[in-house]
């Protein structure tokens, strides 16, 4: 892969200077070989990759936790079936639900109809998980994936039934998932990124780890640490913090560069 280093605005005060890196596949990589150095998708036709803070859940050896089996009985009057994209027609019916759904949980405007409708149909939308009432078949929610046997599904986009808000249906679609890919022999299912308490519900999953920028870690402990650290505002770089260092990596900043730090070539 190719990278780039997008300028963002800097922090002259603290001598912060911050580069988004973006990476781009190159002849014989998948987008499977980025999602595992830890880029996400930025462009719907992947061709171009950002790397964030994101959780994945290796499946191997996944089993549900008591609190996964809570969530999956609640909404056990449903059932699941995945489709490839060119078998989803999104109907007038359907894009009024999502539509319905992104007014809600995003705001007037936000996802117009025809940006919804390019999240069905663009190249990181391979297949989509079709959920619906045992009694009725009427449908009560979707959930937009990227898949690549063996190694990679990515959990894109979802939209659902705001009416069962109460019984968790959202992160049902979520649990549904992971078991699902787990029973299919895939080895992760990726998340999205988490930066806020708000998205450490995505790391309930026996095994989740989480990409620090240096490392895929386990470690939940760390991943709070640096929610925590975030919403301090800190003015200093993150792998100048000893508390961080000390805690998770029992060093100092130049052995974690030795350790697992990238080399570039200046010849």
């Amino acid at each position: 892969m190719k990278l780039l280093f997008s300028e963002a605005t800097p922090d002259y005060q603290h001598y912060t200077f911050p580069y988004a890196i973006w990476a781009f596949p190159e002849h014989g990589e998948t987008p499977a070989d980025l999602f595992q150095a830890g880029f996400l998708p930025s462009t719907r036709d992947l061709t171009r990759f950002y790397l964030a803070r994101q959780i994945r859940v290796p499946l191997a050896n996944f089993s549900p936790s008591s609190e996964n089996r809570r969530v999956l009985r609640k909404c056990a009057d449903l059932r699941m079936r995945l489709v490839p994209q060119s078998e989803f027609h999104l109907t007038p019916e359907r894009l009024e639900f999502c539509q319905k759904y992104a007014r809600s949980r995003f705001g007037e405007g936000v996802l117009s109809g025809e940006r919804l409708e390019s999240l069905f149909t663009a190249a990181v939308a391979t297949h989509v998980l079709i959920f619906d009432h045992f009694e009725t078949g009427a449908e009560a929610g979707y959930v937009v994936l990227y898949v690549e046997p063996p190694d990679v599904a990515f959990y894109y986009y979802s939209f659902y039934d705001l009416a069962l808000f109460e019984r968790n249906l959202g992160l049902f679609l979520m649990t549904s998932a992971v078991r699902a890919f787990a029973e299919r022999g895939l080895r992760f299912l990726y998340l999205g990124t988490c930066y806020s308490e708000r998205a450490l519900y995505k790391t309930q999953y026996q095994g989740c780890q989480f990409f620090n920028g240096v490392r895929w870690s386990s470690d939940l402990r760390e991943l709070k640490f640096l929610v925590a650290r975030q919403a301090t505002h800190p003015a200093a770089h993150l792998l100048e913090d000893e508390q961080y260092l000390q805690s998770f990596y029992q060093t100092g900043s130049s052995k974690v560069a030795r350790d697992h730090g990238l080399r570039i070539s200046t010849a």
